[in-house]
């Protein structure tokens, strides 16, 4: 029974980073908050949201957004001023455009040539050898190799 507990401690550990004092009373602006700190990355934790972390950073940032909703500002000013704040790094899932736009297109494009690569490399090996002996060198290799 310890272990259960243990275990459902351990598994329901990112559900308690949100701490009951920053949950705001509006139940509307707290769902907005979480699904803002559901897309943001905690600068500390790496690939863990804020809403997830319970790093200190993540803490304020939290905060930030709760303040930010409160004050009246829409999802993306929240977020924006997020951004404003930390970078396009803390953003879970960036744009794809701008510079960001080269980022996304690397990997497939990079693929893409890779397997156009080998195809043609396979081909050519696929084609046979393309220098042959002549029939002098061949003579040549037959004496050479005579026991």
């Amino acid at each position: 029974m310890r272990r259960l507990a243990l275990l459902l401690a351990l598994v329901a550990a990112p559900a308690f980073a949100v701490e009951p004092d920053e949950v705001l009373d509006d139940p509307a602006l707290e769902a907005r908050a979480r699904d803002i700190s559901a897309g943001l990355r905690c600068p500390v934790c790496r690939n863990e949201s804020i809403d997830e972390s319970n790093a200190g950073v993540s803490r304020d940032l939290r905060l930030m957004v709760r303040e930010r909703l409160v004050a009246g500002d829409s999802d993306a000013e929240a977020v924006q001023a997020v951004v404003d704040r930390y970078g396009e790094y803390v953003l879970l899932r960036p744009d794809a455009s701008g510079a960001n736009l080269i980022l996304w297109l690397a990997a497939p494009g990079l693929l893409i040539l890779a397997g156009g690569v080998a195809f043609v490399s396979i081909r050519r090996r696929a084609s046979g050898p393309e220098d042959r002996l002549t029939e002098d060198e061949e003579a040549r290799l037959r004496d050479i190799l005579k026991p």
